[in-house]
C-alpha cells in the first residue's frame, strides 16, 4: 500500500511552504466542481476500453511527453514501447499465488490467472500527479524509474523491486484493481468517514462514496493536494464539455440536467423535461463529466405554466421567457383557470429572462401555426408579429403535432414579418446538400470535428435532422467542437 512520505522540516522551511501552499489550498477548497468525497466512480476506474495504444502514443504525443516514442522493458523484462506498457497494464492479470512457466506467454495468463482491468486515463492521470512524465520533456532516470511512486514507503528508501516504469505502471494497475474489488481489506473504504491530514498539516474530513474514491485515498491519503491535483488533472485531460442546450445524464443515475451557460441545471419534474425536450436526445456521460459543471438553477415548471411570485404577480412561462399577465381582468380574458397557478419563488422565477407583457390587445400568446390559404405559406404567429417557416422539416420536428390553423392573406398582412424561425440550441442539424453535420450553440452553427467525435461524445445518428442549405445557411458559423486532447 501506498503511503505519504513525511519529511522533518526546519521552522523557516514550514513558514515558507505556509505562505506558498495556502493560497493554493485555499483556491482548491473553495473549487465548486470538487468534490473530495466523489472524484472518480468505480466504472471510470475500470474502463479499459478507453483508450487503444494508438490513442495512449497520440495522447502523448499532442502533450510532446518525453514517453512519446520512449521503449523501455516491460514488467516481464520485455522491451515496449511506453504506449503499450501502459496499455498493458490496464489490461492485466493477476497471477499471485498461480503456478506458471518461468516466462508466461500472454495466452498462459488468459488461461490460469484473475483479468484485471484498469482505465488507461487513470495511468495517464498517476503518470502525471506523480512525476510529471506526461507532460515532461526531458525527465530524470529517477522519475521514469518511480514513475506513478509504487513501492515508496514512508521515511524509507524505494524499493527496488517494483523500480521501472513497466513495473511500476504493473503494480499500480494490479493495487487500484485490489483496492476496487477488495475494499474491505484497506484502510480507505466507502461510506466511513475519516480525518485526512493534507499538505502543510491541514486536515479535512472526508467519507468517500465509492469504491474507486476509496482506492484513490488508499493510494494517496491527503485531499489538499494529492487527489484534488487528480482531480484536475482528470478534468485537464479527459473531462468532456458540451455545448448549450445538451441533455446529461450520469450514467447509472436517474436525474436528467441542462447544460447551460457553464452549469448544469437539473430538471426537477418529469413535466418540466418533458414539455420542453426530446427524451431520445439525452446524452448518457460519466459522473465525472458532469461533476466538472457547477450547479445553477433548478427547472420545476413545465412548459407554458402559470406561476404567482411572492409578491403576488402572475407570469406565464414559455421556454426561457416569463410573461406578466398585465392584470386580473386579461387573465380572465385569456380564459385561465386560477387553480393553473403555482406559486414560485423570486429564485424560481428570477431563472427566467423577461419577456413582452400579456396586456388585452395580446393574441397568440402561447404562439400558433398560421397557414396563407392563397399562397399556402406558414408562419409561427405570437403577440403581433409573424416568423416564416422556410422548412417543412420544422413542422415534423420543433412544431410536432402542433395543429395549423388556416387564415386569410389579409389577417397575415397584419402582423410584422420577423426572421425565419430556426432551431434552438442543442440540436444537430446537417445539410441535404453536404455530409457535414453541427450542433446549436448560441444562434451558431458548431460543426462537429469528425463522426468519431460525434460518436465520443455520445450523440446518436438518429438525432440528426437534415434541413435545407437556405435553412442551414441562416446560423452563423461556430467554433468547430471537438475533444480535448
Amino acid at each position: 500500500m501506498i503511503k505519504t512520505k513525511k519529511l522533518q522540516l526546519s521552522t523557516t522551511f514550514l513558514l515558507i511552504l505556509f505562505v506558498l501552499f495556502f493560497p493554493l489550498a485555499s483556491k482548491a477548497q473553495t473549487d465548486p466542481n470538487f468534490d473530495p468525497n466523489n472524484i472518480l466512480s468505480d466504472q471510470e476506474m475500470l474502463d479499459s476500453s478507453s483508450m487503444s495504444v494508438t490513442d495512449i502514443e497520440n495522447f502523448l504525443k499532442d502533450k510532446n511527453s518525453y514517453l512519446y516514442g520512449y521503449n523501455t522493458k516491460d514488467c516481464n523484462g520485455d522491451t515496449k514501447s511506453a504506449a503499450q506498457i501502459i496499455y498493458d497494464a490496464a489490461h492485466n492479470y493477476d497471477c499471485e499465488g498461480v503456478l506458471m512457466s518461468d516466462k508466461p506467454t500472454l495466452a498462459e495468463k488468459k488461461m490460469k490467472c484473475k483479468p484485471v482491468s484498469i482505465n488507461p486515463k487513470m495511468l495517464l492521470v498517476l503518470l502525471q500527479k506523480e512525476q510529471s512524465l506526461v507532460e515532461d520533456s526531458a525527465p530524470s532516470q529517477k522519475q521514469l524509474d518511480w514513475a506513478v511512486g509504487y513501492g515508496c514507503f514512508d521515511g524509507q528508501a524505494c524499493n527496488t523491486r517494483w523500480q521501472g516504469l513497466g513495473k511500476q505502471l504493473n503494480s499500480a494497475s494490479l493495487q487500484f484493481y485490489d483496492y476496487v474489488t477488495r475494499p474491505s481489506a484497506y484502510t480507505y473504504q466507502p461510506g466511513n468517514t475519516y480525518t485526512v491530514y493534507n499538505t502543510g498539516s491541514t486536515t479535512s474530513i472526508i467519507t468517500p462514496a465509492n469504491n474507486a474514491t476509496a482506492a484513490l485515498y488508499n493510494y494517496t491519503p491527503h485531499v489538499y493536494n494529492g487527489n484534488y491535483n487528480f482531480h484536475k488533472l482528470w478534468g485537464k485531460y479527459f473531462t468532456i464539455t458540451y455545448p448549450n442546450g445538451s441533455l446529461l445524464q450520469a450514467e447509472g443515475e436517474s436525474g436528467v440536467w441542462l447544460i447551460k451557460n457553464g452549469q448544469k441545471l437539473p430538471f426537477v419534474t418529469k413535466g418540466a423535461l418533458t414539455s420542453r425536450y426530446n427524451l431520445n436526445k439525452i446524452i448518457i456521460v460519466s459522473k465525472s463529466d458532469l461533476d466538472s459543471y457547477p450547479k445553477g438553477a433548478s427547472i420545476k415548471f413545465p412548459q407554458y405554466s402559470l406561476v404567482r411570485s411572492p409578491a403576488g404577480s402572475i407570469y406565464l412561462l414559455i421556454d426561457d421567457k416569463k410573461r406578466l399577465i398585465e392584470n386580473g381582468k386579461v387573465f380572465k380574458q385569456i380564459g385561465y383557470n386560477p387553480e393553473e397557478v403555482m406559486s414560485a419563488s423570486w429564485d424560481d422565477i428570477n431563472f427566467y429572462v423577461l419577456g413582452n407583457p400579456i396586456t388585452s390587445s395580446s393574441t397568440y400568446v402561447t404562439g400558433a401555426l398560421l397557414q396563407d390559404k392563397k399562397t399556402g405559406g406558414i408562419y409561427y404567429v405570437e403577440d403581433g408579429t409573424k416568423a416564416p417557416l422556410w422548412d417543412s422539416v420544422l413542422l415534423k420536428t420543433k412544431f410536432k403535432n402542433v395543429a395549423i390553423a388556416q387564415v386569410e392573406s389579409a389577417k397575415l398582412d397584419s402582423y410584422q414579418t420577423t426572421s425565419p424561425i430556426i432551431f434552438g440550441d442543442g440540436e444537430i442539424l446537417k445539410s441535404s446538400a453536404s455530409p457535414s453535420v453541427y450542433i446549436i450553440e448560441n444562434g451558431k452553427k458548431r460543426p462537429i470535428a469528425s463522426g468519431k467525435v460525434f460518436e465520443d461524445l455520445g450523440y446518436k445518428w438518429q438525432n440528426v435532422t437534415t434541413v435545407s442549405p437556405k435553412l442551414l445557411a441562416l446560423y452563423e458559423e461556430g467554433e468547430i467542437l471537438n475533444i480535448k486532447k
